[in-house]
Formats: C-alpha cells, structure tokens, sequence
C-alpha cells in the first residue's frame, strides 16, 4: 500500500475554485517558467536517480551509488536525460574498483565503444553524438568484455556540448533515500473547481484504467477531498486494492504519537476490508479492500461527508462493481476537530514504486458530481492541472492532463516528450450523465 504522498503535497496548492482563478493565479516560485533562455552547461547526471537495469535475471545492480555488482554481461543500463535543444552530447563516465573492461554505449541508435582501464576511480570517455530531435534521450550502457569478476562500478555521467544547458532535465539530488522522489517520477493531479458556496454532501466520480496500463506501482486516486482519498492501486502481479483514508487533524508522520482525541475513529467498514492506520507522511485512518479490479472497465466511486454539528465529520465511502451491478460499503471514519462539508474535490495518479518509475501510465476520469445538502447534483466538468515537487524543480517532465473524448486524462512517468503546463484549465463536454443511485439503499 502506499501513504498519502501526493495529496500531502496538493495540500499546499491554493484552493482552485473557478476557471478565472485556475488561468490567472501565477506559477508558485519554484515552477520554472515554460519558456526561457538556458545558458550552456556541463551537468554530472547521477546514475542512482536517472538509470535503470533491464534484461537478465539480476535486476538490483542500480543502488543510490549508481550501477553496482554489475556481473551478468545480459543486463544493460539505460539513463534518461530530457534536452530542449538539439546538438551535441559529449559523455563521459565515471568509474570506479574497475579491471579493464570493454563497455559500449548507444545514443539516438548511433553505438560506440567505451574502453575503461583498471584504476579506483577514473573518468572515461564515451565520445560524442549529435542529437537531431529535443525531448527525452535514453543513454543505453551494456558490458562486452572484462578482465576481472565484474564490470566497473558507475556512479555518474558527465554530459556537456550544445545540446546541454541548465535547463536539461535529470533527477539532481538524492532526495528520499535511493533518489526516492526522483525514480517515482512525478505525480499528477485534476482539481475540480465549484462555487465556494456548495455544501457539498456527497462527491463521485468513474474512473477507467486503459487496457495496458494497470502498471505495477500505480494509484489512480479517484475521490480526493480536503481531509483524505479514495481510489484504487495495482499493488503487486497478484494484489489490487480500493482504498480509502483519512487524515488526523493532527500533524505527524508517527500514528502512535496522535492524541486521544485526535484520533480517526472507524465506526463501520464492509466485508473483507481491512482498517487501520498509516503514517510516514501525514498519519490517520486506513481502510482497503482487495479487489482485482480490471483495466478496461469502469468503476464507480462515491463519497459522503457529513458533520455533527459537534466539531466532528463522518466521511463515508462506497465502491461500485459493474461486474456484479452493485455498491460496497468501504469503511466510514470520524474525524474529529472538524465541523464542514466536502471541499477541495481533485483526483491524482501516481506511481509508489521507484522501481516502476520508467513505465508510462494513463487513466481516464469522467462523469464527474457533487450533491448538495438540498440534494440538488451539480455537474463538475472542468478541472485544472498541476503536479508535485519533483516535477516543479524540473528533476523530470513526464506528466501530462487533458481531455479525451469525455473524460479527463491523467499520464506520467516513461520518459514521453510532451507535458502539460502546471494549472492548465480544461473542461469535457458531454458524457454527463446524474449518477444512477438510490442513496436510501447504500449498504
């Protein structure tokens, strides 16, 4: 399972509550603008956040170091690197506890060979290749030869030329242990502005995973709200879950050290799910099912949020199979210290799992609703784009939003060339239709 990293990080965005508000608020300081003039540079790309092993059974020789234990001559070694302009790369590699050996090193299809000496620590030269097209450049390393037990161990490259400034994209600094934030690859989110004076009662959405792209590590969040989430995870080969969660009022990342009365309280859950608490980034109540769900097909997600009118709100979560043409109960938490209705509405995808973070992922959201407290439903069509840190400092710009069809698009993560600008606005047409539910008979 995975904690609440990104909606942690959408908590810090102001809220977005009309298109005017989504077109005209300025970029936060440290977005880049999406146009600007770079001075040319030679960077040293680190291998342990921007490089990945493929091929061979062995699949752990890239550590925060770079490339270890490198012994099996099938497992190869591609890093990425996003240039926006195109001209030369001159590359050399940085090697250390190395025997002679032959490596060879492909970019934009052109091979050359890579011999490194025998030496502790020593740079080697590559050569040089002329890149025709800007976007995302996959540098391929593999081994051919070598004298000793294993191929040289690689911490970094060193890039310079005309096609590289100080606006070249690379994952810089080893943030989270093992460049965590940095091999996840960027998450991404859709925030649905509504009129601030809604109270909004209940919250659902339908959420569609593409066929192929149910990748390992991924969470297509469906129902984010301003106290927690709601959606679905493909956590393993073998495991899928919906979950839902909701955050304590007190700040911590150690569930144990929130007090008594700060605590979320689970006063119901359905069959089979699991409850209990999360921490690490934001602590409080956790409720998942294991349910295989399936790419390809739609499912349905509805959220109620209720206060008591005694500083306490009840949030209450419902899934819906179309396979067996019915709704589940999730689980229902209290949050105390909290006397409101439904707010911030949005949804994310994001991929927990570093090693994952090459693999591209799409998914669709649309039939977007709120219900408010007279039980009038309001259409929510437009949403506004925005990302997390890791793409705001630049480290990578593989996210994307949009509309497809009828519905909102989200994308991240293997290295594609075109982005999408932080708070872009969109609005679907079509497709609406009130969600077909008698709120009377929820389990």
């Amino acid at each position: 399972m995975t904690t609440p990293t990104v909606l942690k990080q959408i908590l810090v965005i102001p809220a977005l509550l009309t298109t005017t508000a989504l077109m005209a608020s300025p970029l936060p300081a440290d977005v880049p603008p999406p146009f600007s003039a770079a001075a040319s540079a030679t960077i040293q790309v680190p291998l342990g956040g921007n490089t990945w092993a493929f091929g061979g059974a062995e699949r752990r020789q890239v550590s925060g170091n770079g490339i270890e234990r490198w012994k099996n001559k099938e497992v190869y070694f591609i890093t990425y690197v996003r240039i926006n302009t195109p001209g030369s790369m001159v590359v050399k590699l940085k090697a250390s506890n190395a025997q002679a050996s032959q490596l060879t090193m492909t970019i934009a299809g052109k091979k050359k060979k890579v011999p490194v000496g025998a030496g502790v620590d020593q740079w080697a030269a590559a050569g040089e290749w002329q890149v025709k097209d800007t976007g995302y450049i996959a540098i391929r390393l593999e081994g051919e030869s070598r004298t000793g037990d294993e191929f040289p161990a690689i911490s970094d490259y060193e890039i310079s030329g005309t096609a590289i400034n100080t606006a070249t994209a690379y994952v810089k600094n080893n943030e989270g242990n093992f460049f965590y934030w940095g091999r996840r690859g960027p998450s991404v989110h859709l925030n649905y502005p509504f009129a601030d004076s809604t109270q909004a009662e209940w919250f659902y959405n339908e959420v569609t995973v593409p066929v192929g792209q149910d990748v390992i590590g991924s969470y297509y969040m469906a129902n984010g709200f301003g106290e927690g989430y709601f959606g679905m995870q493909a956590n393993s080969a073998t495991e899928r879950r919906i979950l839902f969660s909701v955050w304590s009022p007190f700040s911590t990342d150690d569930p144990k050290s929130i007090p008594e009365d700060m605590r979320i309280t689970m006063l119901k859950k359905g069959e089979g799910v699991h409850t209990g608490e999360f921490g690490n980034e934001g602590s409080g109540g956790q409720s998942y099912l294991r349910f295989p769900w399936k790419a390809g097909l739609t499912y349905r997600f509805l959220l109620r949020g209720v206060p008591d009118n005694n500083n306490h709100t009840t949030y209450t979560a419902y899934f819906y199979d179309p396979e067996q043409s019915k709704w589940m109960l999730i689980a229902s938490f209290k949050r105390p210290k909290t006397n409101k209705h439904l707010t911030r509405f949005h949804s994310f995808l994001e991929n927990f799992n570093p090693e994952q973070g090459h693999l591209e992922r799409r998914v669709l959201f649309g039939n977007q609703w709120i219900r408010d407290v007279k039980g009038n439903w309001i259409s929510l069509s437009k949403a506004g784009f925005t990302y997390d840190n890791t793409a705001a400092k630049g480290y990578r710009k593989d996210y994307a939003g949009g509309v497809e069809g009828d519905k909102f698009f989200l994308k991240n993560c293997g290295f594609f060339n075109q982005y999408t600008l932080y708070r872009t606005s969109f609005e679907r047409t079509g497709g609406s239709h009130q969600p077909e539910v008698d709120l009377e008979k929820l389990p």
